[in-house]
């Protein structure tokens, strides 16, 4: 078996955070407005008001590694999507763009230009790609913890992608337009 490439981690990685985006995003669907609307304990005060900002920070950083000059009008809206469906189509999106991205990257130490208002943040790709997973991991949990105060039941978010359960995520993937071999191109 050939060892697996850094820069297929990557690849990896942002395929399972859109999936994890998926699932969370599938079990809100469930709430009503108003219970998406509605304050709750956390850094976010709401359901919305969090996973707004997961998009809102996506786009920032999906932005910048593709180049991009958006920086600090990303953050003009604080809640720019004001249904769930909205929001699912958006990140969705966002989401895709961010795997292509990473599908695409054959340099980890490629630097990226991060527009921060009078300031360019320059950071390899593979950092701002270990802080980007990780800030969407932390608010993804705020937002699963929230579901806890609902009639939804949180999905399980801390999935792997093992052999072993592939059946398991079968339909989610064929939801997403995926197959195993998206993930692992040498192994499946």
């Amino acid at each position: 078996m050939s060892a697996y490439p850094a820069a297929l981690y990557f690849a990896a990685q942002a395929r399972h955070n859109a999936w994890a985006n998926h699932r969370l995003l599938t079990a809100c669907a469930q709430l009503s407005q108003a219970e998406f609307e509605a304050t709750r304990i956390s850094f976010f005060p709401s359901v919305k008001a969090t996973l707004n900002h997961i998009l809102i920070i996506d786009r920032f950083y999906v932005d910048a590694m593709e180049g991009g000059t958006l920086g600090h009008a990303a953050f003009a809206d604080h809640e720019p999507c004001a249904t769930l469906a909205e929001l699912r189509r958006e990140q969705a999106a966002l989401d895709s763009r961010l795997i292509a991205w990473c599908e695409a990257l054959d340099d980890l130490g490629h630097i990226v230009e991060v527009h921060r208002g009078p300031r360019i943040q320059r950071e390899r790709a593979d950092r701002l790609l270990l802080h980007l997973f990780g800030h969407d991991i932390h608010h993804r949990g705020q937002v699963h913890a929230m579901l806890s105060g609902t009639s939804v039941k949180p999905p399980q978010l801390d999935e792997f992608f093992s052999v072993g359960e592939a059946p398991l995520r079968a339909a989610e993937f064929a939801e997403l337009g995926w197959t195993e071999r998206d993930i692992w191109p040498d192994q499946a």
